[in-house]
């Protein structure tokens, strides 16, 4: 147990060293965009955000199936933690977005399809964690947020693909994005360093995450067992 704790915590030390120093080539290494200038640093940490959130949601999704598939209680951890964390990935998406829109569009919201998509894939998983912290009883939570949690992810395909189905505002992609779209491969050196750093710290999150869900259903799991033993043992009589 001491040897995993500390295998896991310089993990995380290895991976705020990865993010430090992707930090300080985004602003100092990487070549300043000619169109868009610094403002563009924005997209390294804004699109690899992007990816991994939807990677989280399809970890969730994934997780959710499992559970209506085997009603193992471990699936729900894993959907649960997995949300948690893509949402807070998707919020940096929705913070830095128009952070760089300002400069560049001259606005910093517009209803886009794919703007407008990202916000409800943010509300729609404020939902589902709001749906699990109403909901008591441990099976039925798991059960209906398992399939509200396979709804809230297909707007995750809607939202990739808007952009390549109709014409937007939104940048067309640079990753993927055919032969006209591309970046200088000092770019793509940075944005693999940052997207390598991020997915780090994603997953050393969601394994923290679901190791205090596991926790907190064997607390409940233990405070059910002493309950009942309390019940079925009978009052002593007070001798005088």
């Amino acid at each position: 147990m001491k040897r995993n704790a500390v295998a896991w915590g310089l993990a995380w030390l290895a991976t705020a060293v990865v993010l430090a120093l992707a930090g300080y080539v985004i602003f100092f290494v990487a070549p300043r965009e000619l169109t868009m200038g610094d403002i563009q640093r924005i997209f390294y940490f804004h699109a690899s955000s992007g990816m991994l959130a939807d990677f989280a949601f399809f970890i969730s999704f994934l997780g959710c199936v499992g559970f209506l598939a085997s009603r193992q209680p471990r699936w729900d951890w894993m959907a649960v933690a997995a949300a948690e964390v893509g949402l807070a990935f998707n919020t940096v998406v929705l913070i830095t977005g128009p952070i760089w829109a300002k400069p560049v569009w001259g606005v910093w919201w517009t209803w886009d399809p794919r703007l407008t998509l990202q916000f409800v894939l943010e509300l729609l998983y404020v939902a589902y964690l709001l749906l699990r912290v109403l909901m008591i009883e441990p099976d039925r939570r798991a059960m209906i947020s398992g399939v509200f949690g396979i709804f809230a992810f297909l707007d995750v395909p809607l939202s990739y693909f808007s952009i390549r189905w109709w014409r937007t505002l939104h940048p067309q992609p640079v990753i993927g994005g055919g032969p006209n779209a591309g970046m200088d491969p000092r770019m793509w050196q940075v944005f693999l360093l940052a997207s390598i750093g991020l997915l780090a710290l994603l997953v050393l999150m969601i394994r923290d995450r679901y190791r205090l869900e596991e926790a907190r259903w064997e607390l409940a799991e233990m405070t059910a067992e002493f309950e009942a033993n309390e019940q079925t043992v009978e009052p002593k009589e007070v001798s005088r």
